[in-house]
């Protein structure tokens, strides 16, 4: 079980989960031994008994295309590992696009399976940087219970347009906390990423498949830091939701551990012109005409 513990003065709260330390890491493990993966097709019968799949075959055994099961190193009570694909080492941005279809409707299903018991988050970590454990593609989702407040932002305003199709604007808020960070967010207001409809799906996973190519072109261009591209993504999980993509080209230090504050070495502006395609060079061109 886990345990909330709240701060009085500021109204945080931190989550005590012992459970979270035993978990494997790919990243750790110096031996030259090939480890199995627990996520690969064929090991099912590693992984806690499946919620969710899609794609042939029977319930824990080889066939699937997208598979959900729960994690045994829960951060909460409830908390699920959804599984990108049988593929060990192809990320989203190497995959058909149906694939991120999938992803989607599996997160819409497994968002509406446990929506009226908490709050329901889905996020990403790719990359050790990221956060990643185990490097088979994965995403995850926790349940947080309702009265626990959560810093998370709610959807920032209109700012440095990158593009926008049908259904769904893409942007660089002014208020970005990290370089080329990117939000998607729909047109439609005052809905939960549960109401998302399949139209909206496959808007919404070509759009977001495009970004994350771009963001990784931009790093092999004109990398920031020596890290392997990595990143974190999560779907904001109230009301007027999002999705957030945040490249993890920088690391955070001790005056943002110490202040709150952080530090964007990217202007927003600049990363939304970079991100619709426009050259360096004529940035600093444009960043002036818009004053005008």
């Amino acid at each position: 079980m886990s345990k909330y513990v709240p701060d009085i003065s500021t109204h945080r709260w931190v989550v005590i989960s012992p459970q979270r330390g035993t978990r494997p890491e790919d990243h750790n493990d110096k031996s030259k031994e090939k480890k199995i993966c627990p996520f690969c097709e064929g090991n099912e019968s590693i992984t806690p008994p499946e919620v969710f799949r899609f794609g042939g075959g029977d319930p824990n055994k080889a066939g699937w295309k997208v598979r959900v099961v729960p994690n045994k190193f829960s951060i909460t009570d409830i908390h699920e590992v959804i599984i990108h694909s049988p593929g060990h080492e192809k990320d989203i941005v190497e995959m058909p696009l149906e694939y991120t279809e999938l992803i989607l409707t599996a997160y819409r299903q497994r968002y509406n399976n446990y929506r009226k018991k908490g709050q329901v988050l889905i996020f990403c970590n790719h990359g050790e940087h990221a956060g990643e454990s185990l490097t088979h593609p994965h995403s995850q989702l926790v349940v947080i219970p309702s009265q626990i407040n959560l810093d998370t932002l709610v959807r920032e305003p209109l700012n440095n347009l990158v593009e926008d199709n049908k259904l769904f604007h893409v942007y660089c808020p002014d208020f970005s906390q990290w370089p080329y960070e990117v939000w998607i967010a729909p047109k439609k207001t005052d809905t939960f990423f549960g109401d998302i409809t399949d139209i909206e799906i496959k808007e919404l996973a070509e759009i977001m498949l495009k970004m994350l190519k771009r963001l990784l072109r931009i790093y092999q261009k004109h990398p920031i830091s020596t890290l392997v591209f990595g990143y974190n993504y999560y779907i904001y999980h109230k009301e007027n939701w999002y999705l957030r993509i945040i490249p993890r080209l920088i690391h955070r230090a001790g005056f943002e551990l110490g202040t709150g504050l952080y530090v964007n070495i990217v202007d927003p502006l600049e990363a939304a012109l970079e991100l619709r395609g426009v050259e360096r060079r004529m940035m600093g061109v444009l960043k002036k005409l818009k004053k005008f």
